[in-house]
């Protein structure tokens, strides 16, 4: 019988590492959550695209507004359930059997999608997707902060590299199951042209990726992780007595919350801009973008990977550059201000696509560059980098232990919002035009960008000495 280590021995185990490594958990929780990625990434490439294409092509016939909202509401409900996951991960089961709790809920999900191609199937998909991400999400971040000790310099960087994980999957995700949909299972006319896309397939794929993510998870975690994460956060007896979780919160602590609440309702509206890219961006791409290159027409659903590619490139040069003198000089805040800057950056190259097109014409045999929208993913990512995965180190620094997952629910609670206000913002592209819509997010997340790096020193203060 394997021996379990006490929660306070892996903790202190991992902390007299060498300092520029990372304990072997990292891993685990990197390759758990990049299959999870794999999973939600695959399935969001192609949902637009199957809610939006013909019965006779495959989808379900619905209007590219309507499905538009469908797409904002799904994505952000997807957040709103880690704030009840996260309390109920802290109060009654712990995060380890949330993650598999979570992790089956979402298989299921998949599978549903895969079996009933109708609207009931689509309901019932969503809603075991919904509510299987509100028991994984918050979670597993949460264990990864819980690898290092309050002060330790790795954290940053271990989100990080957590962040490559996260998009590795999201990188083959729209890729394999792209091929799978609009190839592999695709049906196609003798000239090539595809009559009935196989979308249904792609949903069967992302649900083995998610069962192959927690087996994983289950054989190797008790090897890796001891007893972190076992118990929920009121049973977890700390070695040390700042972490008691039965005394009252301090104004310390109240503060670095209320720090935590103020940063998130500005990210709202970074997420509300970002993910354009499953909505809005997806469909004026397949319309209007050229997608030939080299003599073959890339199929929509693979622009979905260009982000995550992006990611998983320049991933290790901010986890260094975070780990340099100057990176440490750059406060939380100021890092997510510039991470909204960029993003309006990005929406500035969607703009000269529209330009490039003579503005906002239905012709569809007018196209843009390509590289408006390679640009546009490129800076994308960066400010996601720049915000991402340091709010989530930032959440595991300053949360309380007692709500560690709850305040990791908060967190994620932004995107919730942001998806609903991003599927209104996509269903006003068909009656307002792009150029309108691509304008006001531009200006619009570059002030708020210029307003958090202003309140700085305000937040700061809050922060009580966390950067």
């Amino acid at each position: 019988m394997q021996q379990v280590i006490p929660e306070e021995e892996v903790i202190v185990e991992n902390n007299q590492l060498n300092k520029t490594k990372h304990p072997p958990a990292l891993y685990l929780l990197f390759f758990t959550e990049m299959w999870e990625r794999f999973s939600y990434y695959g399935m969001r490439g192609i949902l637009i695209l199957y809610l939006t294409k013909s019965l006779m092509a495959g989808g379900l016939a619905i209007s590219a507004q309507d499905a538009s909202l469908i797409y904002g509401f799904f994505t952000g409900f997807v957040y709103f359930t880690p704030l009840i996951g996260g309390w109920l991960a802290d109060k009654f089961l712990g995060q380890r059997k949330s993650i598999t709790i979570g992790g089956i809920t979402m298989m299921l999900g998949q599978f549903t999608l895969f079996a009933i191609n109708t609207k009931a199937g689509l309901l019932a998909g969503l809603l075991l997707l919904i509510i299987g991400n509100g028991f994984f999400k918050p979670n597993i971040s949460t264990l990864v902060g819980r690898l290092y000790k309050d002060g330790d310099s790795r954290r940053d960087s271990a989100f990080s590299i957590f962040y490559m994980g996260i998009n590795l999957g999201a990188f083959f995700a729209p890729l394999v199951i792209g091929i799978f949909a609009e190839n592999l299972f695709a049906v196609k006319d003798a000239s090539g042209a595809i009559l009935t896309y196989g979308y249904k397939y792609g949903f069967l794929i992302a649900g083995i990726g998610m069962l192959l993510g927690q087996i994983l998870f289950n054989l190797l975690s008790q090897k890796y992780l001891g007893n972190i994460g076992l118990a929920p956060a009121k049973n977890v007896q700390q070695s040390d007595a700042s972490n008691d979780i039965t005394r009252p919160l301090t104004k310390e602590e109240k503060q670095r919350m209320t720090a935590i609440f103020i940063l998130t309702s500005f990210v709202v509206f970074f997420w509300a801009g970002f993910e354009q890219a499953g909505s809005s961006l997806s469909l004026y791409a397949d319309k209007y973008i050229n997608r030939h290159l080299f003599g073959f027409e890339i199929p929509t659903s693979w622009f979905q990977s260009v982000n995550p590619l992006f990611i998983v490139a320049l991933a290790p040069l901010f986890a260094f550059f975070w780990g340099t003198s100057l990176g440490k000089k750059l406060s939380t805040p100021v890092k997510m201000g510039l991470g909204m800057i960029l993003l309006g950056v990005g929406f500035l190259f969607m703009l000269g696509a529209v330009a490039q097109r003579g503005g906002d014409v239905q012709d569809t045999n007018i196209k843009a560059g390509l590289m408006w929208l390679v640009f546009t993913y490129f800076f994308h990512t960066v400010g996601e980098l720049c915000l991402s995965p340091v709010g989530l180190s930032m959440v595991t620094k300053l949360a309380p232990v007692k709500f560690a997952s709850l305040m990791m629910g908060v967190w994620l609670l932004s995107s919730f919002v942001a998806n609903i206000i991003g599927g209104f913002l996509a269903s006003f592209v068909e009656s307002m035009g792009a150029h309108l819509i691509f304008l006001s997010i531009t200006v619009f997340v570059m002030i708020l960008g210029l307003i958090v790096i202003l309140l700085n020193k305000p937040i700061l203060k809050l922060m009580n000495g966390i950067k």
